[in-house]
């Protein structure tokens, strides 16, 4: 028994040396965007102090995506020095089983799936959040990205937007309300459309393309309203975001939302967003279905990315830290295939894009364990 608590205290140092250290240079490379974000925010005259609340609130975020990732790397690593070295065989041949030598592992692994949870739940959102405000504050952020796919923005004077696809300029699958006293009083869809921005102005341009309208009209003499429908080549909109500078707040988008706020509004999606008609109501459900399971199938990868690396280390043989890495990134590469393949299915719910972000981690999770019952 003294043995395996010398044994344990030899594996988790290590392993949480490595975890660190990758922990470190993952989370540096993925704040260089950050870096060049606030090399440009300098270069316009913005204060240091505000420069260090935007990085500050990034890290947040940062760490939801390379704690799973460091998890990852360090298990392969770890376990592929032990076998390469003939460490696992001699802990074997002491009578120590497979579970006996990766329990203490497993275990931080399940505690960092709750620290993800935690920060992709609470932090993470409120971070991002407050970040969002800081650069609206400035008015430095980049008026087309106010668009955010899959989601209905409500921050425009008069106007409710959604942008299904964006790829830089260009925009598809794009939904217009017009607002009115009396609710939505015009209806636009189009297929594709080219957004500019009008920073002199304050204003995004959006010229839409194979429109159709749905005009609504005020009925006579007490009769109910009708609608007319009208098809057009070319549709121009207008979007002031003049407003939203001078605001202290702004509207709270799908990753800006903590984990009981998304809950809520998914229960009572009609209450958040009462002007949507019934398919668009589905969308906008959907998007934070997927967003919420996301966020957990995210946190819970600690645990299944530790049953798979194991194994996988140890099969590996391999001693160098590049082809620890190199696996690393392949399956983190196809763990975000799946939730990049989920976000893009957000408008059509029949093909439950909310389940796909798990069959990853089930997968992960099924053949770890087969893995290491056959390491036995």
């Amino acid at each position: 028994m003294r043995n395996l608590r010398i044994i344990n205290k030899y594996i988790v140092h290590d392993y949480l040396m490595t975890f660190f250290l990758t922990l470190a240079v993952f989370t540096f490379v993925m704040c260089l965007g950050v870096v060049v974000r606030a090399i440009d925010l300098m270069s316009k005259g913005v204060s240091g102090i505000f420069i260090l609340k935007i990085f500050a609130y990034n890290i947040p975020f940062i760490l939801s995506f390379t704690i799973p990732m460091s998890v990852l790397t360090a298990v392969l690593l770890l376990f592929g020095r032990l076998s390469v070295d003939g460490e696992v065989t001699a802990m074997k041949a002491c009578g120590l089983s497979i579970w006996q030598i990766v329990a203490p592992v497993v275990l931080l692994s399940i505690v960092l799936s709750v620290v993800c949870i935690f920060i992709s739940s609470s932090i993470a959102p409120n971070s991002k959040y407050a970040q969002r405000n800081v650069l609206m504050k400035l008015g430095m952020e980049e008026p087309v990205n106010l668009l955010e796919e899959g989601r209905f923005v409500r921050d425009f004077p008069g106007l409710m937007v959604y942008v299904g696809k964006k790829d830089r300029r260009q925009v598809t699958d794009v939904v217009v309300y017009e607002m009115g006293d009396k609710g939505v009083k015009r209806n636009v869809r189009a297929k594709s459309g080219v957004m500019k921005a009008d920073n002199e102005n304050k204003r995004i341009l959006i010229d839409l393309y194979d429109v159709r309208i749905d005009q609504l009209e005020d009925g006579k003499n007490g009769e109910p309203g009708s609608t007319r429908y009208i098809q057009a080549e070319h549709y121009p909109v207008k979007l002031d975001f003049s407003r939203m500078i001078k605001k202290e707040r702004t509207h709270k988008k799908n990753s800006d939302m903590t984990y009981i706020e998304l809950i809520r509004a998914i229960r009572d999606v009609r209450g958040a967003y009462p002007d949507l008609q019934v398919e668009d109501l589905l969308k906008q459900r959907m998007s934070m279905v997927v967003e919420s399971n996301k966020r957990l199938a995210l946190s819970l990868s600690c645990f299944a990315f530790t049953l798979l690396g194991i194994p996988l280390g140890i099969k590996s043989h391999r001693k160098e830290s590049s082809i620890g890495v190199g696996i690393s990134l392949f399956l983190v590469f196809i763990f975000y295939f799946f939730i990049i393949l989920a976000n893009s299915l957000v408008g059509h719910p029949e093909y439950r894009p909310d389940m796909i972000v798990w069959i990853p981690v089930v997968f992960a999770e099924i053949f770890g364990f087969y893995l290491l019952y056959r390491a036995k």
